[in-house]
């Protein structure tokens, strides 16, 4: 896909297999599993331990977040997402390649791939289709953990690309920008649970689950489908646009995805749902259950 190489904002398995081949992965290429799933149905550091792409090493996203906060998987300080990355070898001049094993073919590593942009690093990359076409395509896979040598990074929150509960709620009346929301569509519309919380949606918001951007077998969709997909929602990618979800994650593939288009400026709600939710007066909670009872 030539395209990719413009933005690289997405490497195919095949360029990143070439890399490992000629033994690129190292000070100047680091290659992160962001794998995470709920704990009672996978363990993502316990796969990565079995089997990973050669020369990886696991962002556990656990980790690198704000633990004080009650939302899950908010940004960490900047001092703190700095060691935690410089530990895995990851330096501002290093380009970084994520990846996850979630069989829907990437879920996390959008938000890691936000993550490092969040914090000014530019040379980061998802790996498009993930693990699961990695493997399918017959690619190399060990079970070999491997030490990188730590490195010195020096993040600095780019705050147009991170948006505040505050901020949300002045834009319910000021519209300064268009909220676009990935969740499936009948948590949107309050028709059903979000992961245990009464569902709906922030006022004003469009709904474009994330996965309408991932074809089949779980790639991204070329930049025309991309494209169409916008202008069939009437989201307007030459105006500001916020994106938002449960916690911050799949939000972040709304991001990549107008970033393909040459969007490069999507903020993502970090609290997203989880705080709206809890913090949001009554009536800034959209949702056609609480109609349907009234």
């Amino acid at each position: 896909m030539a395209r990719q190489g413009l933005s690289r904002a997405l490497v195919t398995a095949s360029w990143l297999a070439e890399a490992v081949r000629a033994g690129r992965v190292g000070a100047g290429l680091r290659v992160l599993d962001a794998s995470w799933y709920p704990p009672k149905e996978r363990n993502a550091r316990q796969e990565f331990k079995e089997r990973h792409i050669p020369g990886a090493s696991f962002f556990d996203i656990e980790e690198c977040r704000d633990k004080s906060s009650p939302y899950d998987f908010m940004l960490p300080s900047e001092s703190h997402f700095a060691d935690y990355v410089g530990g895995l070898g990851v330096s501002n001049d290093t380009h970084v390649v994520v990846y996850d094993g979630d069989e829907v073919g990437t879920f996390y590593a959008p938000r890691a791939w936000w993550m490092f942009r969040a914090f000014g690093h530019k040379e980061v990359s998802v790996l498009n289709g993930g693990f699961k076409n990695w493997v399918k395509e017959g690619h190399p896979v060990t079970a070999e953990v491997t030490q990188p040598t730590p490195a010195v990074f020096k993040a600095r929150l780019n705050r147009a690309l991170v948006k505040t509960f505050e901020e949300m709620v002045q834009n319910v009346s000021s519209l300064k920008f268009q909220v676009v929301d990935s969740r499936p569509e009948g948590r949107f519309r309050g028709t059903e649970l979000d992961q245990g919380l009464e569902s709906g949606h922030i006022p004003g918001a469009v709904n474009i689950p994330f996965q309408s951007f991932l074809s089949e077998t779980g790639h991204e969709k070329s930049i025309e489908e991309i494209q169409e997909i916008f202008r069939e929602k009437k989201v307007d990618l030459s105006k500001p646009l916020t994106a938002t979800c449960r916690k911050g994650v799949t939000a972040c593939q709304i991001a990549l995805a107008a970033f393909l288009c040459g969007k490069r400026d999507v903020a993502v709600y970090d609290g997203s749902w989880s705080e709206w939710f809890h913090r949001a007066p009554p009536h800034y909670k959209v949702s056609e259950l609480k109609r349907s009872k009234a």
